[in-house]
C-alpha cells in the first residue's frame, strides 16, 4: 500500500512558511538598522535587514509590484497546486519539490500581504564587493524546490517513449490514427 503524498507535502509547505516568517520576524527585530551587515561566517555568510519591494533578484514593476506579484504567486500556486494533485502517491521528490516551492511562495505572500510594499530578506552571501543579492528563507525554498521540480519533471519527460510508427507502415506511407 503506498502512503499519501500530504503525510509530506503539508508538513513540509507549512515548516517551511512558519520557518520563513520566524526568521523574518526575528531579522526585523534584532537587525536594526536596515543595511548594516553583521558577519555571521566571516564576510562569506552575513545578516543584512533589507526591504525588497520587488521580486527575486530585486525586480521591480514599478508603484503595483505588491500586487502583481501577490497575483503571480497566487497563479502560480494554483498551477503548483494541480502539479501536486496530479503527482503519484509515493512520488517522494516531485511532492518534496512542491512542498519546497508552495512553501516558500506562501512565505514571501504572507510578507507581501502583512507589510505593504515590500518583503524582508537579510541573507547575505558573497565576499568583499561580489555579493550574491540578499534573500530569505521562503527564497531558498522556491530556489531548491525549483531546481529539484525542474529536474523531476525532466526525469519524467526523459522516461516517456516516443510513439513508434509500426515498419509496415512506414514503408506504405499508411499512418493509422492511435486510440
Amino acid at each position: 500500500m503506498q502512503r499519501s503524498n500530504s503525510g509530506l507535502f503539508w508538513p513540509v509547505l507549512v515548516l517551511v512558511a512558519a520557518i520563513d516568517f520566524c526568521t523574518k520576524a526575528l531579522a526585523v527585530n534584532q537587525l536594526i538598522p536596515q543595511r548594516l551587515p553583521r558577519d555571521v561566517y566571516g564576510e562569506w555568510i552575513r545578516f543584512t535587514l533589507v526591504r525588497n519591494p520587488g521580486a527575486a533578484f530585486g525586480l521591480n514593476v514599478g508603484p503595483h509590484s505588491r500586487w502583481i506579484f501577490m497575483v503571480l504567486t497566487i497563479v502560480a500556486l494554483i498551477i503548483l497546486s494541480r502539479l501536486y494533485v496530479a503527482t503519484r502517491q509515493g512520488d517522494f521528490v516531485r511532492t518534496l519539490s512542491l512542498a519546497l516551492v508552495c512553501g516558500g511562495a506562501v512565505g514571501n505572500l504572507i510578507d507581501r500581504i502583512k507589510q505593504p510594499g515590500s518583503v524582508v530578506d537579510f541573507i547575505d552571501i558573497g565576499f568583499g564587493d561580489s555579493r550574491w543579492p540578499t534573500f530569505n528563507v521562503a527564497d531558498m525554498a522556491v530556489s531548491l524546490g525549483a531546481f529539484l521540480l525542474a529536474w523531476v519533471l525532466w526525469g519524467e519527460d526523459t522516461e516517456r517513449e516516443p510513439l513508434a510508427v509500426p515498419a509496415a507502415a512506414a514503408v506504405t506511407g499508411e499512418s493509422r490514427k492511435l486510440s
